[in-house]
This record gives structure tokens, sequence and C-alpha cells, in this order.
């Protein structure tokens, strides 16, 4: 999927740790998502993809060499464009910077799925986690 000059560029990563797949809370605590968040200026998606999975959720590990699909979603009175990355977690921190604001849970692929309301995040979780690649389109 190609990036608009207009869209919002996030970046996010589907931890797993053997079978398990890592979720956090939404920034108001209402919805399952991934680890994810703005691409900052001079930094690759890659690199934000693993500083969110540590600010957000307390992981540390190795990120897919490339994206595992895309998605989009409306928020800030815009479009983010979210590019994804599978990380096999290496280590979980018990404190983290957003711990008093988020919680992380483990849980199965089939229950990531349940528990996921974005469509296009659950169309790449799917794909990342069952085969295939995905460019999907959802609401947040």
């Amino acid at each position: 999927m190609a990036t608009a000059p207009d869209y919002i560029r996030q970046a996010g990563t589907i931890p797993v740790r053997g079978s398990a797949v890592c979720l956090v809370t939404s920034s108001n605590g209402k919805r399952w998502v991934i680890p994810k968040g703005l691409i900052d200026p001079g930094h690759t998606a890659g690199e934000a993809a693993l500083q969110e999975a540590w600010e957000e959720a307390g992981l540390v590990g190795l990120l897919s060499p490339e994206p595992v699909g895309s998605y989009l979603y409306a928020k800030w009175g815009g479009t983010c464009h979210v590019t994804v990355f599978r990380m096999e977690v290496t280590g979980v921190a018990e404190d983290w910077p957003e711990r008093s604001v988020r919680q992380r849970r483990w849980v199965s692929v089939t229950e990531a799925l349940q528990l996921l309301d974005d469509e296009g995040l659950r169309a790449v979780v799917r794909d990342a986690l069952l085969g295939g690649t995905a460019d999907a389109e959802g609401e947040s």
C-alpha cells in the first residue's frame, strides 16, 4: 500500500512469544490493540515499532526484516497508515514507561483476533500469524 503524503505515518508490532501474542490497551483503555505510534522524523518504521513495543508494553525483541502488513484507521481528524512488523519477544520488563496507563495481556492468536475490534488490524494479525500478508483498511 502506498503511503499518501497526507496520511499520518505510524508503526506497530505484533509481539509474539511462543504461541502467545501480546496485546495492550489503547491509550483510553477501552480497546485492545498492538503497540503502535508515530514515526518520528529521522527514524525508520522499524525503529519506531521497537520503541513503541518498549514504551507501551515493556517488550524488547527481534523485528521481522520486512513489514508483515499495514492498515488504515481514522484518528486526530485524519487517516493513520500503520506499518506493522512481527516481533519475536526476547525480554519482558515488569516496569515500562506507559505501565500506569496501559494493560498488557498475553493471549492466543484466536483470542487476539476476538479482542481486536479494528477490522484492518485484525486482518493484518490474522495474515501475519496464520499465513500470508495483508494491506487492509479499517476504522478505529
